[in-house]
Formats: C-alpha cells, sequence, structure tokens
C-alpha cells in the first residue's frame, strides 16, 4: 500500500503541534507501508519526502492563495498513491483535489477547525475566508476524518453536521517517550541564563491567540515572588500580537523573566522542560496539546486549560491541575480577570508545594508511557486505511 501524508509542516520546518504529528506518525508508517511525504517549503533531503514552494505567480497573492497554489502542485504529484492523508486546511484542499483527480480515498487529520479560530482573521484578512470554504469542502468529501480527541470529535461534527459521524475516528497523538525523557544535565540552563536555584515555570508555544500567552503574562503578575518565568515563544501571527506580548513582558514587575524567542533544538527544549516545577498551557483552543505529553513525559507537572482535548491528557489532580474557562464564542474567556487568577492560583499551588509537583510530574511520565505511544497510533491509523480499501 501506498500512502502519500500531505502536510504544510515537516522537519526541518515544524511551527507546530501538526508538524510534531507527521514528523513521527510517518516514522512509524513507514515501518508498516510505502509512505511517500509531500511538504511545503524548502526541499528536503530526506529519501521519499518532497517539498513543494509557492508558485512564483502567486508570490504576491494572499497568503491562501499561496497554500492553494501549493496544494495544486501537491495533488497532482499524489499519482499513484493507493490513499491520499491530508493534515491541516494547508493540505485539505490538496487531498481533496488527489481524491478527485486520481479516485483514491482521502483521510483528513483534524489538528484545528478553521471555524473555532476566528482570530485567523487578523492574519489572513479575506484569506480566512478561503481557508474556511478548503476544510469544510474536505471535510465533508473526505472517506474518513481522525479527531486527535473525543473533544475534537465533538468539534467536528458540531461544525460540520453534514459529516455522517460514522466517518469520524478519535485517534490521540502520541509521543517519543524515549526521546521525551528527563535530562537532568543543565547546561541549556546556564546558556539562558536560569537560575537552577529557583523555581520557574515554562510556557513553550508560538505566539498567536489560541495558545492564550496574554493571559498567562497577566497571571504570571501574581506568581510566587520567587518564581521565574521562562517563555519559549516565538512566531507570532501578527505584529499586533506581538507588541501586545512585548508589552505585556515588559510590564511584569517581577525578576527572572527569560524570553526565548527562536526555535530552539528539540534537546534544549527538553531540558528546559525537565527542570521547570510547572509548564503552563493557557491555550483558548487546543483540540489535543502534543506539548502537555512532552512536558509529562519530562516528569514535569502540567497546569492547563481545561478546554478541548487538554482534559484527555492531563488528569487533573494526578498529572497536573486543570483551569476551568468560561469561553466566548472566539474562545476567548469571558472573565479574562477570572481566568488569570485561576491560572496564578494553581500556579501558585505547585510552586507552594514542590515534593506534590513532583508526584505529578512522576505520574504524567508514566501515563504518556502507558497511553500515548506513536507505534499505537500508527496501528490504528493503518487499520482505518485498510478499512477504506477493502
Amino acid at each position: 500500500m501506498r500512502v502519500d501524508l500531505l502536510s504544510r509542516e515537516y522537519p526541518p520546518e515544524v511551527y507546530g503541534g501538526a508538524g510534531v504529528h507527521l514528523e513521527y506518525l510517518s516514522r512509524e508508517l513507514r515501518e508498516l507501508a510505502d509512505v511517500r511525504v509531500r511538504c511545503f517549503g524548502a526541499a528536503r533531503d530526506e529519501p521519499g519526502v518532497s517539498a513543494y514552494r509557492t508558485p512564483a505567480e502567486l508570490a504576491g497573492a494572499n497568503a491562501a492563495l499561496q497554500v492553494l497554489g501549493v496544494d495544486l502542485e501537491i495533488a497532482a504529484a499524489c499519482e499513484g498513491a493507493d490513499l491520499v492523508h491530508s493534515h491541516t486546511w494547508y493540505a485539505n484542499f490538496a487531498g481533496h483535489a488527489a481524491k478527485l483527480l486520481h479516485g483514491v480515498p482521502h483521510v483528513v487529520t483534524t489538528h484545528s477547525l478553521e471555524p473555532l479560530r476566528p482570530w485567523k482573521a487578523e492574519q489572513l484578512g479575506g484569506g480566512y475566508a478561503i481557508s474556511s470554504w478548503a476544510e469544510r469542502t474536505a471535510l465533508e468529501a473526505a472517506d474518513a476524518v481522525v479527531a486527535v480527541s473525543a473533544g475534537m470529535r465533538r468539534d467536528v461534527l458540531a461544525a460540520y453536521p453534514q459529516i455522517d459521524p460514522a466517518r469520524v475516528s478519535v485517534i490521540h497523538n502520541g509521543i517519543d517517550t524515549v526521546e521525551y525523557a528527563p535530562d537532568q544535565s543543565n547546561h541549556v540552563l546556564k546558556k539562558h541564563g536560569i537560575d537552577r536555584d529557583r523555581p520557574y515555570v515554562i510556557f513553550v508555544g508560538r505566539i498567536t491567540r489560541q495558545k492564550g500567552l496574554v493571559h498567562l503574562l497577566r497571571a504570571a503578575r501574581s506568581f510566587a515572588p520567587d518564581a521565574q518565568l521562562v517563555l519559549c515563544a516565538g512566531a507570532p501571527d501578527t505584529p499586533e500580537i506581538a507588541a501586545e506580548v512585548t508589552a505585556l513582558v515588559r510590564g511584569l514587575d517581577r525578576k527572572g523573566v527569560v524570553w526565548i524567542s527562536e526555535m530552539l533544538p528539540k534537546p534544549e527544549v527538553i531540558q528546559l522542560l525537565t527542570h521547570a516545577t510547572v509548564f503552563v498551557c493557557p491555550s483558548v483552543y487546543e483540540p489535543m496539546g502534543i506539548v502537555n505529553l512532552e512536558a509529562m513525559a519530562c516528569e514535569t507537572a502540567v497546569v492547563a486549560t481545561a478546554t478541548g482535548g487538554i482534559p484527555e491528557v492531563v488528569a487533573d489532580g494526578e498529572t497536573g491541575l486543570l483551569v476551568p474557562i468560561d469561553q466566548g464564542p472566539d474562545g476567548s474567556p469571558h472573565d479574562p480577570e477570572r481566568f488569570a487568577a485561576d491560572l496564578a492560583e494553581r500556579v501558585n499551588a505547585l510552586l507552594g508545594d514542590p515534593e506534590r509537583a513532583r508526584a505529578m510530574g512522576v505520574a504524567g511520565r508514566e501515563r504518556a508511557v502507558e497511553h500515548f505511544s506513536w507505534p499505537a497510533v500508527a496501528r490504528r491509523t493503518m487499520e482505518l486505511y485498510t478499512s477504506l480499501l477493502l
């Protein structure tokens, strides 16, 4: 069986959970099938991986139109595949066009949904209507839809009621717990000026409305005075949110704020996660949240928003603490001050009880190892492929 995996992201050009997902899923699927990866960006050296750049004629077009241009090239290249599997709206149209052109099944994995990310209009302008159309068209026509959590499955069926529920399966994201494991060395901390003798709270993610960084920064005003705050945060969606985050960081009246804006190599992130007292995921929209699994695998307690698929990953009171959120239509909390206060209260609870935080970290790794392995994800995915080709 030849399977073509279609995605905007693939190493080394990875900026979100979908790229992480593709890296590990493709690795495991190669043990079971002939896998070709088709992604965006610069040429890759890896065998079986082809990358596609924006057509020159669309260089000055809206970003969404550039995406569709790449998608058409990818769809043409899928000739000979037995099945195509697309990830995120960026590649969904490629999968849909390949389905129509080559007469093969199309599987879509939903890592997020455009109707639940209205803030993307800030970034794409009118292109947001195009991205929404591309996603809707692909999902409603797909032979199978994979939701990365039960919460995401509910969102898919609510956003797209024309989809037959029987076509929507839940296959959780996974984590490589050999790679993501505690690293007790400290050279990365020294490199970035982090004091190992003081506790620290860490955030890892893009600067986007979805990830809720602005809420974390407001909560940080109330964090225990001795705690450091480490922000591995870059790639802002817009100049406006970049300016807002910068102003909030500068306005923090506390010592020990370390902002790392460049994308760090994975081993450095693992070491930073390992030594943190608390990892915080303040997202207002998170279908699954691989980053929570990464922190758990590094034996770090998690404080995360009780939204989307996060409660399926973080066991409240066992591997971390969940923060309730009363959300508006765009995902933002109705009462931002209340949300920030609840976030600070839970972070401080673990900062003030390091033994409890350590116990949660140990339990988190055990949960990651037992329930979220990539080989199991690949086996379930192959079972789905096979059912569509019978």
